[in-house]
């Protein structure tokens, strides 16, 4: 599977993986202050998400597979890879499988252990909306409205809409193949996987998704892992503290 990507700047290669329902482009802001400072950022799309191919299989294995091919095919080597969430969990799979392409790992507000579903809301919200009535953005975020109350999530949904022709709006997620695998989202990193290089996880202080008893089990598997907390910000850490988290980042791959 040949994922898209939005490729910016020149340098040592930076590859960014969004969480779930998101897309590289959430990533656009802090990846254009990241090549400024002499890397060449890859926004990468994975599999059902954004522009890249559609598939009814989804799962961590594919994904790092996935990841293995792009970084083959664009001939990367020695990349400083960041995932947020799901894309966290694809990072730490994919640096536990192919040690041999990374020089640096960043993982955003998730752990190795097993998480509940807990996006049926939001699922039954995007199922929801009827494409032959909806006629702008307006309309599907009044329609999502009853569904998912945050705004912010509601906006952070809406950048999966797009115009498949005139008058006719579309989402460019696979919707269907992510409800029907969405157990998968929240499958822990098997116990036996271990990665020895450089890590660096940054979780939330309001966020809930890293708590203090899942650090020995993190240091377990990544045991050269330094584990940062960014105050006042949520599971979007990225978006909510954009300032602390790039700081906590540049600080971690330039040492």
């Amino acid at each position: 599977m040949e994922l898209y990507s939005n490729v910016i700047g020149e340098g040592k290669p930076f590859v960014i993986l969004h969480g779930f329902l998101g897309m590289g482009d959430n990533w656009k802001t802090l990846g254009k202050k990241i090549a400024d400072l002499g890397y060449e950022v890859h926004l990468v799309d994975q599999r059902n998400h954004g522009r890249s191919p559609h598939s009814d299989e989804f799962g961590y294995d594919l994904m790092s597979n996935d990841l293995k091919n792009y970084c083959d095919f664009h001939e990367l080597t020695s990349i400083t890879l960041l995932g947020h969430s799901m894309g966290g969990k694809t990072a730490m799979l994919f640096s536990c499988l192919y040690p041999q392409y990374l020089d640096k790992l960043i993982v955003a507000d998730i752990g190795t252990k097993y998480y509940a579903p807990h996006h049926q809301d939001i699922l039954d919200g995007l199922s929801s909306l009827d494409f032959n009535a909806l006629k702008s953005r307006g309309d599907a975020e009044d329609a999502l409205m009853a569904y998912i109350p945050d705004p912010g999530v509601r906006l952070f949904l809406l950048k999966n809409l797009y115009w498949k022709e005139k008058g006719v709006l579309g989402l460019r997620m696979n919707l269907d193949s992510l409800i029907q695998n969405v157990i998968e989202i929240g499958k822990e990193l098997p116990s036996s996987y271990k990665f020895d290089g450089d890590v660096l996880f940054i979780k939330g202080g309001k966020s809930g998704y890293i708590k203090k008893e899942d650090e020995a089990v993190i240091k377990r598997q990544f045991p050269k892992a330094q584990i940062v907390e960014i105050p006042n910000a949520g599971h979007w850490l990225h978006a909510d503290q954009p300032v602390l988290f790039l700081e906590e980042v540049l600080g971690f791959v330039k040492n």
